[in-house]
């Protein structure tokens, strides 16, 4: 396992009640049926909206997930890069209280 998974890993597992699941074939982590991150190219793809989303986005090398490839990217989805390993822990926190429902949307 990669530096990258495995702090992806260390990650999810540290949320409470999220569950490790696949998503186009990928590694995520669930809250109620419903991902909030991913992992995809070494990278931590994360659900969010708001500030953070565009804070995300604005990261060098971030950019929309579009796990096809086809420019068919999830708007909602931010692909970051292990550069900016020490913000995963903070969007994984906020894609998860933007999918379970505890923050506004």
């Amino acid at each position: 396992m990669t530096e990258q998974e495995t702090l992806f890993y260390s990650i999810g597992n540290e949320i409470n009640d999220s569950i490790k699941s696949q998503m186009f074939g990928k590694p995520c982590f669930k809250i109620n049926t419903k991902a909030f991150v991913c992992f995809f190219q070494d990278c931590m793809v994360f659900k969010v909206t708001g500030e953070t989303h565009q804070e995300a986005l604005s990261s060098d090398g971030s950019e929309l997930f579009d796990p096809s490839g086809k420019g068919r990217a999830m708007k909602e989805w931010v692909q970051v890069p292990y550069d900016y390993k020490d913000k995963w822990a903070e969007y994984a926190k906020q894609a998860y209280e933007y999918v379970s429902g505890q923050q506004a949307r």
